[in-house]
Order: structure tokens, then C-alpha cells, then sequence
């Protein structure tokens, strides 16, 4: 069964998760749904060529023994190439894929984060709303905001404290080294500036909001504390971030780990759970699942970002949710994770030169022509994106190898000849 006539049959079978915004998807696109399946049957002579290609070069040393690959034709959605696809394997950052699916399903692209002050018994309240982005810019206009309003009460002084109650415990996932924090992720809370890179973001981002106030010539008294603000604080001043579209074009290109485990928190509260690590995956399985009908056969996940060690997600799933984008019914709201995915060549991503991807004589020939989510973990390496091939069609492919003892510079650089071999550059 095509996947485009199983997610109708799922979406159509399953009750929404919670209200329309995961309500099953109108009947208008049951004519492309056919004519998917029509067209799955024969591979065209570009197609036959990737094919025989993969199956020669999927043989690398430096792949390892342990890999899952898959390649499909966007449109008809019928499979050109598969090895092992439907292995569970580690998927690293790819799994960010699956986070920024449900994120934009739930919240919606438009959703904008709230960083708020509010004022009472002689404390300024910094309340976080989950806003990853949030910068030293940002809490300066908040704290220009409560200035103006505390002079105009004839206050000078004034306690600091920051509420972070949005985010219960535990900040810290199923699965995450301790060597992966507070560099490669912070303890996850509802508070931050800048992206500091330290254990308690929450009282960061006080003592850098009291250090505005003091600037502008208000006295704060004693330490920042944390909190929880009281029902009858008077709302002083609030930020809100950019639409979560742009949020997550972001933190795909660059794969940012902590807008991830971010993102997953607020969709579990967009989709009326709590904000910790088991409600948002739950969320994220039924949205995948319940919504767009995509197989969790194999499935598993502990966190956001992809850096729990216990996540697995075979490539055939990886591909399934790329596929999506591209579908009209959900392209409006998903578009954007395309539109996120780096490209191969292009500085300041996961695909620019800097990382030394696709510069070997096999790959180079890809730079501008493939764009993919990248993802790296010791023992595991993954690239899955989309690629237009010789016969002018688009191609969305997966791969992912654990536990190869090739170096993962070698490995990275035979998955981009992989994508180039779907480009069909590398012929």
C-alpha cells in the first residue's frame, strides 16, 4: 500500500488528538492520492540507474554494516531504492524532522512566543514563555517598558525575580551524555537569552534583565530569585518572537539543539499535555501517526533534538515525514521544513563547506542541487532531504548508518555521494 493511500485510510479511521488543529485532513486531495498509486509501478531509466548505483555504492567500507537507505519519487511516492529502510536506527539530529512536523501541526506556522513583566509587591517578574531566540535586545526593551512605568509610580527599587514554572522537571532527557551539557544542550527551561550556554538559562536571563534595570537607573535589591508570579501582578511589558515558521527554518539549517527540546515542549502544551519530554514525543507520535498516517513501526524517541542515544527512527520513516511537505494538503503548514533544510554548499549551515561537506570529486558536483537535514552522533551519521533527478523529478531520500568504524568525516562524505548518485550527477 502507497503511503499516500495508507495515510487516508489512517487519517480517516483515527479520531483528531486534540481539536481541529490535528483534525483529519479534507477529502479534496483523494484525486492525487490515486493518481500516486497509478504511476508506482515501473521506475523510469533514470530511476533504474539510481538504483543499480545505490546498490553498488550502498557497499562502502565506510557505511559500515549497520545502515538503512531509502530513496522515493515525491510525486507518485513509489519507492526507487531501499536497503534496510525499515530498521530502527539512531537518527541523530534528523530526528529534529519529526519535532518541527508536530511543532508546526500543532502551534501552527504564525505561533509567536510571549517573554513577559509583570509587577507586584516591589518585584519585576520575568516570566518565560519559550522563546529560544530571545537576545539581550529583546530584554532591553522589556526593561525600558517596566523603568517607564516604575518611575511613573515614583519607584526606584525594586526585587528581581524569573518564573520558569512553564517547564517542569525533569530539564534533562532519557539518553543525553553528561558531556553533551551545557555545550552541545542546556538543561531545558522556560528562560533564556542569548542561547547562553550554562546550567540555570532561567537566572541568566535575570541577572542580565537586573543589569538593564540597574542601567536605566533602578536600584534592584539582592539576588535574582526564581518564582512564581502571583495572580494579582499587574502585567508591565511583554516580547514576542518571531512566527514559529521562522523559528523552525532556523533551527533546522543550523540544528539547534535547544530550540528543539523547546519546540517539543511547547507543542505538548499547544496540544493541551504538559511541557516535559514524555508528553511532547507523545505528542509527536500521534501527530505523525493519528494526523498524517506515517508508520511508527520501529519508532522511538526521548527527546526534541535527536541527541538521546535511545531514539531510533528507521529511514523509511525519515522519508515519509519529508514527503509531507511537499503534499498540497499540508504544504501550507509544513512547507517550511523544506524551505529550513540546508543546502549542500551553502556557509553557515550543517551543509556549508565549513563541515567539509560535498567537496570530494564524487559529491561536489551536488553543491546547490541537494537539500537535507544532516545529523551526527558518535556511532551514528544520517543525511535525508530531497534532490531533483536526471528525469526532472523530485527525489526525497533517507540514510542513516550506526556504529561504522570508518572516521565520520569518510562517512559523511560517502552519504553525500550517496545524494549526489540521486541527483544523478554522479553518474
Amino acid at each position: 500500500m502507497s503511503p499516500a493511500v495508507r495515510r487516508m485510510i489512517l487519517v480517516a479511521a483515527t479520531a483528531p488528538v486534540a481539536g481541529t488543529l490535528l483534525a483529519a485532513p479534507s477529502a479534496f486531495a483523494a484525486e492525487k492520492a490515486t493518481s500516486k498509486v497509478a504511476g508506482a509501478a515501473t521506475l523510469d531509466p533514470a530511476e533504474q540507474k539510481i538504483a543499480a548505483n545505490l546498490d553498488a555504492r550502498v557497499q562502502d567500507a565506510r557505511l559500515g554494516t549497520t545502515f538503512g537507505g531509502v530513496v522515493i519519487d515525491s510525486k507518485s511516492d513509489k519507492v526507487v531504492w531501499g536497503h534496510d529502510a525499515r530498521t530502527a536506527l539512531m537518527p541523530a539530529s534528523n530526528t529534529k524532522l519529526a519535532t518541527a512536523t508536530a511543532a508546526l501541526t500543532v502551534l501552527g506556522p504564525d505561533h509567536k512566543f510571549t517573554t513577559k513583566v509583570v509587577y507586584g509587591d516591589g518585584t519585576l517578574t520575568l516570566v518565560g514563555g519559550g522563546d529560544r531566540t530571545l537576545t539581550t535586545d529583546d530584554l532591553n526593551a522589556l526593561a525600558k517598558t517596566a523603568v517607564a512605568g516604575l518611575k511613573n509610580a515614583g519607584l526606584t527599587s525594586v526585587k528581581v525575580r524569573v518564573d520558569d514554572s512553564l517547564f517542569p522537571e525533569p530539564a534533562l532527557a532519557n539518553g543525553w551524555n553528561t558531556g553533551y551539557y551545557p555545550d552541545e544542550v542546556t538543561p531545558v527551561r522556560a528562560l533564556v537569552v542569548d542561547g547562553h550556554g550554562v546550567e540555570d538559562t532561567s537566572i541568566d536571563a535575570g541577572q542580565v534583565f537586573a543589569k538593564l534595570l540597574s542601567d536605566q537607573g533602578v536600584t534592584v535589591a539582592g539576588d535574582v530569585t526564581r518564582g512564581v508570579a502571583g495572580q494579582g501582578d499587574v502585567p508591565v511589558a511583554q516580547h514576542d518572537s518571531a512566527e514559529l515558521s521562522t523559528t523552525v527554518e532556523h533551527m533546522l539549517k543550523v540544528s539547534d539543539n535547544n530550540i528543539a527540546e523547546t519546540l517539543l515542549r511547547m507543542t505538548a502544551l499547544g496540544a493541551g499535555r504538559s511541557a516535559t519530554f514524555d508528553d511532547g514525543t507523545a505528542v509527536v507520535r500521534e501527530v505523525l501517526n493519528h494526523r498524517y498516517g506515517v508508520s511508527l513501526d520501529n519508532f522511538a524517541i526521548y527527546d526534541g533534538s535527536g541527541l538521546s542515544r535511545a531514539n531510533r527512527i528507521p529511514a523509511r520513516t525519515l522519508a515519509d515525514i519529508l514527503d509531507l511537505t511537499t503534499d498540497p494538503r499540508y504544504s501550507g503548514t509544513l512547507k517550511y521544513i523544506k524551505e529550513g533544510l540546508p543546502v549542500a554548499g551553502e556557509a553557515g549551515s550543517t551543509l556549508g563547506p565549513e563541515w567539509g561537506r560535498f567537496d570530494t570529486a564524487d559529491s561536489q558536483c551536488a553543491v546547490g542541487k541537494v537539500m537535507a537535514k544532516t545529523g551526527t552522533l558518535t556511532g551514528a551519521i544520517a543525511l535525508s532531504g530531497f534532490t531533483k533527478a536526471d528525469d526532472g523529478r523530485w527525489k526525497v531520500f533517507s540514510f542513516v548508518e550506526n556504529n561504522s568504524g570508518a572516521a565520520p568525516s569518510d562517512t559523511k562524505d560517502a552519504l553525500d555521494g550517496l545524494a549526489a548518485t540521486v541527483n544523478g550527477c554522479w553518474a
